[in-house]
């Protein structure tokens, strides 16, 4: 196992969804590692358990390894392959790209992300 899918001291380890999250504790934040497996995608893995038509969610941090499409409601598109610094406002969809899982750093404080990171809360133009 290399290093960025290595143990983390002191992380808690989660699955959801199908995606590894280790979550450490920052002060009032969060660091994230997230290992979104090859093949998935936020529309057929996370929206039964959401029950929302997109993501909710803001990420921001780190693309460490892989790579990943997002859509917003609008059909507006990016694409972010490490290495790449990574900012997706609430309302997309997701999936990784190729054959190779992708993993993201993210920071987030819970659902104060967006008004913590100065982020609109709906992705628009």
């Amino acid at each position: 196992m290399d290093d960025l899918q290595g143990a983390i001291e002191g992380a808690v380890t989660s699955t959801v969804g199908g995606v590894t999250v280790d979550t450490v504790e920052a002060g009032r934040a969060r660091v994230k590692r997230l290992t979104y497996p090859a093949g998935w995608r936020w529309r057929e893995s996370m929206q039964p358990i959401s029950g929302t038509e997109y993501c909710r969610h803001a990420h921001v941090g780190f693309m460490a390894a892989g790579a990943i499409e997002i859509e917003y409601a609008d059909g507006c598109r990016a694409q972010f392959r490490a290495p790449a610094a990574v900012v997706i406002e609430p309302g997309h969809d997701g999936w990784v790209l190729g054959d190779e899982d992708a993993v993201l750093i993210q920071v987030d404080c819970d659902v104060e992300t967006v008004e913590r990171f100065g982020l609109v809360g709906e992705h628009r133009h």
